[in-house]
């Protein structure tokens, strides 16, 4: 049985029950997690008028602990841990995150009850005075809250200064805006979902830079016994980013995917074929296994195993013993 079929597990395609009179949303209160969770709110609520929605806002783990990078405090499941509390004590019904920082992993008793449409799931260039990552003069520094970004810039871009980059989205304009950077690499959705657009220099294409697993979606979690939300919660379901997810989340899971791994996957359903492509690199950039494959959608899993297997088979078990 492949390890995948977990994966597959999570998300209920076909589930039945009643809407119920109210529901908690658990969130982390940074603003870029309040807006998702607004907006799950308002889709709900045009759904279900007659369902009282309320939003829980909480701090974690990951929220209060900036001075240290992700992959040395334990990674980015520190920012559902308490969210996940929440649910298990019955203070939340769901909790929404972004699915770059769900585990592959969940933990026993909970499962992702939707994966909704993916927002652009690139990531932006975002600089005061430089156009594009090729502008940046030898040395500049580019700040980056992930190995991902890290290990692709310095394969692509030797001469660059690469430092790690912590706070919300916001903190991280500032020092840019500060001249800590002379440029800073974000996800494309999070300044777009808080109408920052207009701070993009420039998206950066995924044959440059790979996006993190799920970049883009947004993942509706709820205890595995609660039942009776699955009917509730399927119309937020995206299926064909589902799809895309899920198969990204395969390699991730097949290869102990983690914030300590270098790891991209990106998958695109286009003419009914899915296409997917990812890589696995040491931290210094200077290692870099790529692989591919393509089949139908509803092959996610095993599309998914094939490309972690080809990455296996080209060298990625031995980065990953060096991590």
């Amino acid at each position: 049985m492949l390890k995948s079929k977990k994966i597959y597990q999570e998300v209920n395609l076909n589930p039945a029950a009643f809407p119920p009179a109210s529901i908690v949303i658990a969130s982390r209160e940074s603003a870029l997690a309040m807006w998702q969770a607004q907006f799950i709110s308002r889709r709900l609520a045009l759904l279900y008028p007659q369902t009282g929605i309320s939003i829980l806002g909480m701090t974690t783990q990951g929220d209060q602990i900036l001075d240290q990078p992700l992959a040395k405090i334990g990674g980015k499941g520190l920012f559902i841990k308490e969210l996940e509390q929440a649910l298990e004590d019955g203070r939340a019904d769901i909790a929404v995150h972004s699915m770059k920082d769900v585990p592959m992993m969940l933990p026993q008793g909970f499962m992702l009850a939707a994966i909704t449409e993916r927002e652009d799931p690139r990531d932006a260039f975002v600089s005061s005075r430089y156009e594009s990552l090729s502008a940046l003069p030898e040395g500049a520094v580019v700040g980056t809250s992930s190995l991902r970004r890290e290990s692709q810039l310095r394969y692509s871009f030797p001469h660059l200064e690469v430092q790690p980059l912590r706070g919300n989205v916001q903190t991280r304009l500032r020092k840019l805006d500060e001249g800590q950077y002379a440029a800073i690499i974000l996800a494309a959705a999070g300044l777009k979902r808080l109408g920052l657009e207009n701070r993009i220099r420039a998206l950066i294409a995924p044959e440059d830079s790979l996006p993190a697993v799920g970049q883009g979606a947004l993942g509706i979690e709820c205890r595995s016994d609660r039942t009776e939300l699955l009917d509730f919660l399927r119309p937020l379901n995206h299926d064909e980013s589902a799809r895309c997810v899920l198969a990204e989340r395969v390699v991730s899971l097949e290869l102990g995917g983690s914030c300590q791994v270098p790891l991209g996957a990106f998958a695109q359903i286009a003419q009914g074929e899915m296409s997917l492509r990812a890589f696995v690199a040491s931290p210094d950039g200077k290692n870099m296994i790529r692989a591919a494959d393509s089949g139908e959608p509803a092959a996610f899993a095993a599309i998914g195993k094939r490309v972690a297997d080809r990455l296996l088979a080209g060298g990625a078990g031995d980065i990953l013993d060096a991590i």
